[in-house]
């Protein structure tokens, strides 16, 4: 199954029936990605004096609840609400959910403080310029599934040079993507840069953005263009645990 798709007065083709799917899965306990703290993710079945959601406990279905935090376990988007003062939830800033994404690879650099950081002169040697996309990837390197399962916390993981949102929001880009567990720097007093700047708030908020952290693209996917659909929980929060899935495009 294909589709076609304009941008930059070009026609491009995605292949819908072969998916990349660039989220993590969450499963019961810890073997997960996990950051801020969080616990394990808690899968367990509902029981009762006169139920139990648990087929191979006897029960007539499985009726489960689940205890996880959307920033702390795997693959999740949120939007401004994240740090704003103002209610602004997920479910009603992304009301759109296709659009042209570029997938970029970039190197951890090391900073004289020891900080691991991904620096915007790398981003900007590497930027693709036609056609613009308001959607981008970023793979970090090195790539390793270890990102699949790493516990973050404590740990001052690789984060963005601030400077990287600004160049991100000059270029068009309203959909950010990164397999870290947060643009900024673990600990940083609060200040949460690269976020504002991403976000322009509070001065010029952009409402509609998001960011999306805890992704993995596998080195199977080459750096380029795709189509990405970016989806999402309904809940309404500044983040939901979401699924970004990728299409390779051509040019027709």
């Amino acid at each position: 199954m294909k589709t076609r798709l304009e941008a930059d007065h070009s026609v491009w083709e995605a292949d819908l029936s072969r998916p990349v799917d660039i989220s993590i899965p969450l499963r019961a306990g810890s073997h997960n990605p996990t950051a801020w703290y969080c616990g394990p993710v808690v899968i367990k079945p509902v029981v009762t004096e006169h139920f139990t959601g648990d087929v191979n406990l006897g029960g007539s279905v499985n009726f489960r609840d689940i205890e996880f935090n959307p920033h702390g376990h795997g693959t999740h988007t949120e939007c401004v609400g994240h740090i704003s003062k103002e209610p602004f939830t997920i479910n009603q800033s992304l009301t759109t959910f296709f659009f042209l994404c570029q997938v970029i690879s970039l190197p951890v650099r090391q900073t004289e403080n020891g900080d691991q950081v991904l620096l915007r002169s790398d981003l900007e040697a590497l930027w693709g310029v036609s056609p613009r996309t308001p959607a981008v990837v970023i793979r970090t390197l090195p790539n390793d599934e270890g990102k699949l399962t790493r516990n973050y916390s404590n740990t001052n993981p690789p984060y963005l040079e601030a400077e990287i949102a600004d160049f991100l929001v000059e270029n068009g880009v309203d959909h950010l993507l990164v397999d870290l567990p947060s643009v900024d720097r673990e600990s940083d007093g609060g200040k949460l840069d690269a976020h504002h700047r991403f976000w322009r708030y509070p001065e010029s908020t952009r409402e509609s953005a998001t960011i999306t952290e805890m992704i993995f693209v596998p080195d199977s996917v080459p750096d380029g263009l795709y189509l990405l659909n970016l989806q999402i929980a309904s809940f309404e929060n500044d983040a939901s645990p979401s699924k970004p899935v990728l299409y390779k495009i051509t040019k027709v």
